[in-house]
């Protein structure tokens, strides 16, 4: 049996669903984008003196370990505005939060793509600056991520920095808050919709570091984040898996074999799909006075998962009534 024609979208829909779209598409075009212009900007000779400065000056560049280059007006365009209201995507909170502390924020699912932690914590899109006042957090990353010319400096203008411990600790030292997408590239080969797999079970590192720097750590559940893409099933010990593991090996990260909808259907391609998106903030948990005291870090991690388990426990009707199995720790 052959399989159905994939559902066309409409010709005409309103310009703001239009412009949703474009800023989405944006959004997951301009790595390539910006690759690809750096690639062609070497066919002109007269660049090459420019470029070759600018290839040094990446190199030796520390704004990625030492707070990046935050520019608040890039946070704010109103592509984010659009961006998130493609999904669309909330913020949902428990408690304020108190601007004289700082705050490590560990933020899960990874899902696909962790649209939603980049739309949270790098953008405006979210109003994440109106409902939590006074609290200038940044998104932690992969320091490969600052290796694509270009691409760096639009992403340490969003106040992104790298996930390296040095990184981190700079940051909380000088009283900053960050995010850190705690499941990282090996929780994105669970992102199945319906499901909630969160690879957090030997995961100390970042509650080390919140005891380290007295950060209190506050669990962000994103319901939606595994729905907004579908992936093919990656069976333990299967040709997949093994070569998704493989490039995670070499690369540091895994590419998941997903799609989602296109431009103009709704069934097949790269694009996101329409489904919304709840960021819920839960209370911060105080780390505990001892620094290197494992059992203090054992009794932090365990409350942590505790409170991950309560915001899905409180919300999980409500804004995931399509699971096909509960939440779990991996």
């Amino acid at each position: 049996m052959n399989p159905p024609p994939p559902t066309i979208a409409p010709l005409h829909v309103p310009l703001e669903r239009r412009l949703q779209t474009l800023a989405t598409l944006i959004y997951g075009i301009e790595p390539s984008f910006v690759i690809g212009l750096f690639i062609y900007l070497w066919a002109f000779p007269c660049l090459w003196p420019l470029l070759i400065a600018y290839l040094i000056w990446m190199i030796k560049d520390h704004a990625p370990v030492k707070g990046g280059r935050r520019i608040e007006w890039v946070r704010k365009l109103a592509v984010w505005k659009y961006f998130a209201a493609y999904f669309p995507i909330r913020i949902i909170k428990e408690s304020d939060l108190d601007a004289t502390k700082k705050y490590l924020f560990g933020y899960h699912p990874h899902g696909i793509l962790a649209y939603g932690a980049v739309l949270t914590f790098a953008t405006e899109g979210t109003d994440f600056g109106r409902q939590f006042p006074g609290i200038e957090t940044s998104l932690m990353t992969l320091q490969s991520n600052f290796m694509l010319p270009f691409h760096r400096d639009y992403i340490l203008a969003l106040g992104i920095c790298s996930v390296s411990r040095k990184s981190c600790h700079y940051m909380l030292r000088n009283h900053r808050s960050i995010a850190i997408v705690v499941g990282g590239a090996t929780e994105s080969l669970h992102a199945y919709p319906g499901t909630l797999d969160l690879t957090l079970k030997h995961r100390m590192g970042f509650v080390k570091l919140a005891v380290d720097t007295g950060a209190a750590l506050v669990p962000v559940l994103a319901f939606g984040e595994n729905e907004i893409f579908d992936q093919v099933k990656s069976e333990h010990g299967s040709w997949l898996w093994v070569l998704q593991k493989r490039m995670q090996a070499i690369l540091g990260f895994t590419v998941p074999l997903f799609h989602g909808r296109g431009i103009f259907n709704y069934d097949i391609g790269l694009m996101p799909h329409r489904r919304p998106m709840s960021i819920v903030f839960g209370t911060p948990i105080d780390a505990p006075s001892a620094k290197d005291d494992d059992q203090a870090v054992k009794r932090l991690h365990d409350q942590y998962m505790s409170g991950l388990q309560a915001l899905w426990d409180k919300y999980k009707d409500e804004l995931a009534p399509n699971r096909v199995k509960e939440l779990s720790f991996i």
